[in-house]
């Protein structure tokens, strides 16, 4: 490893510039193979067979590729016919440095990670859904994401993609959704919570508080008047936030307690077991 450019993490880097450069017998080796074949491809132009060197050129050029070598260098290097010691690597893309697993004059291997850029200026937010809200959710939905720093500011997103797949543990799918960062407020690693616009028309709800669950049963007390409930089965549906769908059971109009079931419940049960005692 020679100089480096790119020396911090979370420092800006545009496509093109020099993070590092590097010295490699077998890349110097490389240029040299790649300068004798443009040499050869000149004497080749002047002979009675001027295109029998090209293969070599190509070849060499791609060997030159394949080390991620811009061609930039390769026209440098045709054009001076020179080699250098120390070749500069180039960033691919433009972003901010998050990872850096180089320093200056340590070796690396084959497939080693030395850098992760990252452009910031759009990000990727991966949300979870439980299995049952998987046919609520499509690419394409608007979606509102808000930070636990900043509560009281949402940012607006889309669902990009939703995952084919299934934790099969938690039971939970994965969406990929998109959001532009002009302002770099959102950085990698952050959490987020994420709430996804589905419309499905108007549904019967009543407040989670006015709904007992005893076993698989579920059932609200409705108001009779003149202080009297009865207790009302009922099927419920999907939640969303503090209000749960009503499938059946229920009609608009219908008057149900809301609070306080639980006490209800509990002088119901006591009034019951005095008369059968």
């Amino acid at each position: 490893m020679g100089e480096i450019y790119a020396d911090a993490i979370g420092e800006p880097v545009k496509r093109g510039e020099t993070l590092f450069t590097v010295y490699s017998p077998e890349l110097y080796a490389a240029q040299e193979e790649y300068v004798q074949a443009l040499r050869s491809q000149e004497r080749a132009r002047e002979s009675s067979a001027p295109d029998r060197a090209d293969y070599l050129v190509r070849a060499a050029r791609n060997r030159l590729r394949l080390w991620d070598i811009a061609d930039r260098e390769l026209e440098r290097l045709a054009k001076t016919g020179e080699p250098v010691e120390h070749l500069p690597i180039r960033a691919p893309v433009s972003g901010y440095v998050v990872e850096k697993n180089l320093v200056e004059g340590s070796a690396f291997q084959p497939g080693q990670r030395l850098y992760r850029i990252a452009p910031l200026a759009n990000v990727w937010i991966e949300a979870e859904v439980y299995e049952y809200e998987l046919p609520l959710v499509r690419a394409g939905q608007g979606a509102t994401v808000t930070l636990p720093y900043m509560p009281d500011r949402g940012f607006e997103a889309k669902v990009a993609y939703v995952y084919p797949t299934l934790d099969p543990k938690t039971r939970t799918a994965r969406l990929r959704l998109e959001i532009p960062n002009p302002d770099l407020e959102l950085r990698p690693d952050m959490y987020a919570n994420v709430r996804v616009h589905a419309d499905r028309g108007e549904k019967l709800v009543v407040p989670q508080s006015a709904v007992l669950y005893a076993g698989e049963r579920n059932f609200v007390f409705r108001a009779l008047g003149e202080g009297r409930f009865r207790p009302q089965p009922v099927e419920v549906g999907l939640r969303s936030g503090e209000d749960v769908e009503i499938l059946a059971g229920l009609e608009p109009g219908d008057e149900i307690v809301t609070s306080g079931t639980f006490l209800i419940a509990s002088e119901s049960r006591l009034r019951a077991a005095l008369e059968q005692w």
